[in-house]
């Protein structure tokens, strides 16, 4: 009898239409590889740069106070073969900038990008002005764009000699597609035969979920959990594709994500978050503030007719105590559900601010199983 060969690639849809079906239940919770994880070497890269944004009107330095931005246009003008360096410059229409800038992972030389132009002097708009060339650096001082245009601000300044309004942030613009790549970053990821995900949440279970996963779809071993934050992939050479095509074969999967039991408080906002897997142990709550309230009403006491008496005021205080003794002690049982949880902590009629006293007090009582983290 004839051995039957079944193609790996009949083999992978028949899993993926098993693994749809396993995961019917857990499909809302379920997320995508690639929402869940960064790629090694695949980031953003910060880029800087000096520049002058010229063409204000006489909203721009002051270059007696901003000597830098003088010093930036006798250069300039020097540049350009008119000596500046004797002149007395006192032109307003010109502001010293810091421009800012991301450059994309793997983006070729030509691409365009958004920069954001902020004033370092003491100009008060950038409002109609035009950013001169001038070059984007890395940290590492290598030239990686060139950026310029006008700029367009988001707020606008206006005064007069006895008042003046301000609307949003006028010193600060931005140029779309301003900034064009002139260096591309090396990076050749299609060859490589490892590559590492790193989990965006790092986690034990979720990482070893992402390489079962990984490895179940492949029908062979190419993922394995190093640790809870980094999962590596392995091209092997039965894999005849590159990394880019491993990567884009998984990148859809979905993986039901785990996560540590957390309590998060913002005692400045009074928010509170309370993660799925918090749970309780069996405790009992009472909570009540004692108000005094003092009230004063004091009444007037008038003399007998045709008396020597004098009017006089008398003095007339109440005071009422409200203990809340009507509140009663509430039990949360033992292991009870975020919205268990979240149903008995509302029947004590308890506000955000003494919820939190609540979840700090069960926490040091050690009755709160989870990861208390206050902002």
């Amino acid at each position: 009898m004839a051995d039957i060969k079944i193609p790996k690639s009949l083999m992978r849809f028949t899993f993926l239409c098993l693994f749809m079906v396993m995961n019917v239940n857990i499909g809302v919770a379920a997320s995508r590889i690639k929402d869940i994880v960064n790629i090694e070497s695949i980031r953003t890269n910060k880029l800087i740069g000096y520049g002058l944004v010229v063409g204000l009107n006489g909203t721009g330095d002051n270059l007696g106070s901003s000597k830098f931005t003088q010093q930036s246009m006798q250069t300039l003008l020097t540049h350009f073969g008119i000596n500046a360096r004797d002149m007395e410059l006192k032109s307003k229409n010109v502001a010293a900038v810091m421009i800012t800038a991301e450059l994309p992972a793997f983006a070729m030389s030509g691409t365009y990008l958004d920069v954001v132009v902020s004033s370092i002097g003491d100009a008060k708009s950038l409002q109609g002005g035009v950013l001169l060339a001038t070059n984007l650096l890395a940290l590492n001082g290598v030239e990686y764009a060139v950026a310029q245009g006008p700029v367009s601000i988001g707020g606008f300044k206006a005064e007069g000699k006895a008042a003046s309004i301000t609307t949003g942030i006028p010193t600060v613009g931005r140029i779309a597609n301003g900034g064009v790549v002139e260096r591309e970053l090396p990076l050749d990821l299609a060859s490589r035969r490892t590559l590492k995900l790193g989990l965006k949440n790092p986690d034990f279970t979720t990482a070893k979920r992402i390489a079962r996963t990984i490895n179940a779809f492949m029908a062979m071993k190419v993922a394995v959990a190093l640790n809870p934050n980094t999962v590596q992939l392995r091209r092997t050479n039965v894999y005849q594709g590159t990394m880019v095509d491993l990567i884009t074969e998984i990148e859809q999967l979905r993986v039901e994500v785990d996560q540590v039991a957390r309590v998060l408080i913002d005692e400045q906002t009074g928010i509170i978050v309370i993660g799925h897997n918090v749970r309780v142990s069996k405790v009992a709550i009472a909570q009540g503030n004692l108000t005094i309230a003092i009230t004063e009403a004091p009444e007037v006491s008038q003399p007998a007719p045709f008396s020597d008496g004098i009017t006089t005021e008398v003095p007339r205080t109440e005071i009422t105590v409200d203990d809340n003794s009507d509140n009663a002690l509430a039990v949360l049982e033992n292991s009870i559900s975020l919205s268990e949880l979240v149903d008995g902590l509302n029947a004590l009629g308890v506000g955000p601010r003494d919820l939190i006293s609540i979840l700090q007090s069960m926490k040091a009582l050690g009755a709160l199983q989870a990861e208390l983290i206050v902002m």
